[in-house]
């Protein structure tokens, strides 16, 4: 998750054909934000910086914390692996470098790169299955694979995983890579497409309608001229958050 005053992973595209709606949402390591092409530079920041604070605490909403991340992990050993994989700590980790999720069976610790933040919850518990998975089996061999066979979206985790991890080295984005390397192996070829459409890598997006309000004599929060000038006898757009 991002600051909001960190703008340097930020795109802002412009579009002609939105007129009345603000939206934002993450691709890899980038945050997209849309708005009407008729924003000023001025404008355009502080929408910019206001659709990061709404999705940053939309994704403060989504992400389970440590202590749900473990009894998350805990039900999907009961689930698909027999309760046999019992880690003794699970938690989210910021430096897990180009891994999705590391886990040491030595100690029966798991980390899962907080890149996940915000990804669909069958994405992330693939990413906790498969490293629950590497305390039954040190390696990616056939056993390992059939115990990951149990759950039934594991096919469609790694093809989003590797949708994600393209995108992010076509753009040149140091972030993670691996799909049959979850924890660390040598990436894979994108073989298995995304079967959702657009709105699959935008996991967590915000939108924001603009519609008009009468008689505003100053812009007031929420209230933005569309085109810069200023907001006297016609109308401006009011924010208004579309769920």
């Amino acid at each position: 998750m991002q600051p909001t005053d960190d703008l340097s992973q930020v795109e802002v595209r412009r579009s002609r054909r939105r007129a009345r709606t603000v939206t934002a949402w993450r691709e890899g390591d980038k945050t997209i934000v849309a708005i009407p092409a008729r924003f000023t530079r001025a404008q355009e920041l502080e929408w910019v910086r206001r659709m990061m604070t709404r999705l940053a605490a939309q994704e403060r909403r989504r992400r389970p914390s440590d202590e749900e991340l473990a009894a998350r992990a805990a039900d999907l050993s009961t689930r698909y692996l027999g309760g046999r994989a019992r880690p003794t700590s699970v938690a989210w980790s910021s430096n897990q470098g180009r891994r999705w999720g590391s886990c040491t069976p030595s100690d029966g610790t798991i980390r899962l790169s907080d890149r996940l933040r915000g990804m669909p919850r069958w994405v992330v518990d693939y990413v906790l299955l498969h490293e629950l998975a590497h305390l039954l089996h040190a390696g990616h061999g056939p056993d390992f694979w059939a115990e990951l066979d149990a759950y039934p979206r594991t096919q469609r985790a790694r093809g989003f995983l590797e949708g994600v991890a393209y995108a992010g080295d076509r753009a040149g984005a140091d972030g993670p890579s691996d799909v049959d390397g979850v924890d660390g192996d040598a990436p894979s070829d994108v073989d298995d497409a995304i079967d959702d459409d657009a709105a699959a890598m935008q996991a967590t997006d915000v939108a924001v309608a603009l519609e008009p309000e009468d008689g505003a004599d100053e812009p007031r929060d929420g209230v933005v001229a569309l085109d810069g000038a200023p907001v006297g006898a016609r109308t401006a757009p009011k924010a208004r958050v579309r769920r």
